[in-house]
């Protein structure tokens, strides 16, 4: 993001461009540049990295807005494809319902967007509309929009957030409305500020029990029991088998009974596999709220009595919501999750409306039949749950419960899926196999990764003496704790430096022989950030001995073509919404993807979205450990040939990290594709995808399409820069 500003100075020969300098912490080299951009920087970044056209093709929705708090274009865009059902249907009700009582119908749109909402309304019969829009770029291109679809001249973009909005004879609306359609939510429902937003509306900008449209939100919960999902919020035991006897590492009885982190988990319950956890309860309803009417957004919880079906051990939560698009009901817009969805072979895919994981606080056994209450907590932005065994009296009204903060400080250090790989004994079991074929009685360590466990598991293995770099306070402070908890705190060094700061004193003045890394890092986005240990291993090099033994000892860049079955839908453009020409939008949105990081790849979770293989997953660039970060460019040109039918939507990559000649961990694919080139991505990171400009169809193995790439790792950066064409 950029952090300070300097304007006035020459592009291309031309005075009076503006430019600024943009602050970013390198993530792969560990040092902060400083880099002259557009001034429209951020905004061009905000929409090239956004999810907007996964909402856009949102059958269910047909809102063009960005969110009245703006908090970024992924979570403000809306869905405007042609089958945009929902809204629509809600929206003629709603302005057919005030007609039939003899009043006009002016509509108040909060977050407009591209105005689609508003432009829906006039077509079926609104008098006038006030679209609110804040973000001037979007307010914009909403002038243009409704330019160009002849409604200027009953619709209004005001370009203010709605709690600066006046009414009056002198104000921005000439009188109150008497439908307030808008769309404020995320996969929580209230998290992007939709309570504020609506009570301020209700108290100052519309008539009182006016329409809404949506109507109604409801919220319903499911008690389950999850080893999988419980693994992302607690750091199991982990068994060690060393050659003498089994060792176990423990958490600190802190971070056993802390809380955990205040921030909903939000992802795609669809692809959890039914065996990965088992039901503990019947669906809960756990609150309402009705959009038509006052909205208070004062903190409260919801409490509902329930009986387990089975006895289990209460771990999570599961929760989502649907919305009422008129007060009948009967046009409803649902994101449950396929075992509990009324059509589960018809979902509507979405990516900005998931489900949420809540974690209890603790874990709680639970007996079939016995009386529970489960109770949603919330305030303005957040959501929480508790489990009780006997009813919390209303007449308790100061009671809302704490907000669950994070008291051990692991979960503001790991995110879950750390946590997940954490507490993945194979892949433990992969770098203790590793660690005893180069650890000897007489090694010395040095460990670079984030708040690892790796210097415990090279103790445990053998070594004479462990070290270990925490970047950090947080992280330092975390690990003396688990080191304490595992009565380390004498066996291993902690030293709260940089890698480039370290000194001789600092290792007693003993040569490392062995430098260990994961490698993590909690600054890292995309697979090959944690090359950071590269750099890190080349800013220690004067404490290495001249025999060092690194761990891994390298690493590669891996790729493969892939068809994937929804995700493609984010980055697809939206042309024409129900007859509303919203060209402009994907304009601007083209625009912004052509600027210069916005052509890189983007980090997601793979294992949350199908795909299938059309080629063979090949390595392309290969990162010596053994040796320092070297100063010339390492670079890869080539082709793939695509092997297997299908369209052909964007590239993965992912590294591999080599720790021995024999063993390795990937980031990316786990196996082999399978026949049809069905893919399995490891669980605990996060892939990179280059989305392709265009797609084809893969054709038979008689005329097969290719792929040609061209990729470049620059050391100066840290970075690698990357071309992929698809050749017909």
């Amino acid at each position: 993001m950029a952090l300070a500003a300097a304007a006035g100075l020459e592009d291309d020969g031309l005075i009076g461009t503006m430019k600024v300098f943009c602050g970013r912490a390198n993530p792969t080299t560990g040092s902060v540049e400083w880099l002259e951009e557009d001034e429209h920087y951020d905004y061009h970044q905000e929409i090239a990295r956004s999810s907007y056209a996964d909402m856009l093709h949102d059958k269910d929705r047909c809102q063009g807005l960005w969110s009245n708090n703006f908090s970024g274009l992924s979570e403000a865009m809306a869905a405007v494809n042609a089958g945009n059902v929902k809204y629509y249907q809600g929206i003629r009700a709603a302005v057919r319902r005030v007609k039939e009582r003899g009043q006009p119908v002016i509509v108040l749109d909060i977050g407009t967007g591209t105005g689609l909402l508003s432009m829906m309304a006039v077509s079926a019969g609104a008098d006038f509309c006030y679209a609110i829009e804040v973000f001037k770029p979007m307010a914009d291109a909403a002038v243009k929009i409704v330019e160009k679809n002849g409604f200027s001249d009953k619709i209004k973009i005001i370009n203010k957030h709605s709690t600066e909005v006046s009414v009056g004879p002198d104000g921005d609306m000439q009188c109150y409305a008497n439908i307030l359609v808008t769309e404020l939510f995320d996969t929580e429902l209230i998290g992007e500020g939709a309570l504020p937003s609506y009570e301020h509306a209700h108290k100052n900008l519309v008539e009182e029990n006016c329409e809404a449209v949506p109507h109604k939100a409801t919220v319903y919960a499911q008690l389950v029991e999850s080893r999988r999902m419980w693994s992302w919020n607690k750091l199991f035991p982990v068994h060690i088998q060393t050659d003498n006897a089994e060792k176990i590492i423990v958490a600190p009885s802190e971070m056993e009974n802390c809380p955990g982190a205040p921030s909903v988990y939000d992802i795609q319950l669809n692809q959890m596999p039914r065996g990965d956890f088992t039901i503990l309860s019947n669906v809960l309803t756990m609150f309402s709220v009705d959009f038509s009417r006052q909205v208070n957004s004062s903190p409260t919880y919801h409490t509902m009595q329930f009986e387990p079906l089975v006895s289990g051990r209460a771990q999570v939560v599961l929760s989502w919501w649907d919305i009422d698009m008129d007060p009948d009901g009967k046009i409803k817009c649902s994101m449950a999750p396929y075992w509990v969805h009324s059509d589960p072979k018809n979902i509507q895919w979405r990516d900005h409306w998931m489900q949420c994981v809540y974690f209890l606080p603790n874990e709680e056994p639970v007996a079939q039949g016995e009386s529970l209450y489960l109770i949603a907590h919330r305030d303005d932005y957040c959501v929480w749950y508790n489990l009780h065994k006997t009813r919390i009296e209303k007449s308790k009204s100061n009671f809302h419960g704490e907000r669950p903060v994070c008291e051990c400080q692991a979960h503001l250090l790991w995110n879950r899926p750390r946590f997940g790989e954490l507490n993945d004994q194979n892949r433990t079991e992969q770098y203790m196999q590793a660690l005893k074929k180069v650890l000897k009685a007489d090694s010395i360590c040095l460990c670079i990764s984030d708040g690892s466990l790796l210097p415990i598991l090279a103790h445990c293995v053998g070594a004479e003496q462990v070290f270990t770099i925490e970047n950090s306070a947080v992280s330092y402070r975390l690990m003396k704790k688990i080191f304490k908890a595992n009565h380390l705190e004498d066996k291993i060094s902690i030293i709260e430096k940089r890698p480039e700061l370290l000194t001789s004193a600092d290792l007693g003045d003993r040569k490392i022989s062995v430098l260990l890394g994961e490698p993590f890092f909690t600054t890292s986005l995309l697979p090959w950030h944690s090359l950071y240990f590269w750099y890190a291993r080349t800013a220690v090099t004067e404490h290495l001995a001249d025999s060092i033994i690194v761990l891994p000892q390298a690493a590669s860049l891996h790729m493969v073509v892939v068809e994937f079955k929804d995700l493609w839908r984010i980055r697809s453009p939206c042309g024409t919404c129900e007859g509303f020409d919203v060209h402009i939008m994907d304009d601007m949105i083209k625009h912004s993807l052509d600027f210069r990081e916005a052509r890189e790849a983007e980090p997601h979770p793979l294992w949350e979205y199908s795909s299938r293989c059309l080629s063979e997953p090949q390595q392309v660039l290969t990162f010596d450990f053994q040796k320092p970060v070297p100063q010339r460019p390492l670079s890869a040109k080539g082709s793939v040939t695509l092997q297997r039918p299908g369209r052909s939507h964007g590239v993965v990559l992912w590294m591999e990290y080599h720790l021995t000649a024999e063993s390795s961990i990937s980031t990316g694919l786990v196996q082999r594709p399978e026949a049809q080139g069905e893919c399995s991505w490891n669980p605990h990171c996060k892939q990179a995808v280059y989305f392709l400009n265009s797609t084809l169809e893969a054709k038979t193995q008689d005329s097969p399409q290719i792929v040609t790439y061209a990729l470049e790792f620059n050391p100066k950066v840290g970075d690698i820069s990357m071309d992929f064409r698809l050749v017909s």
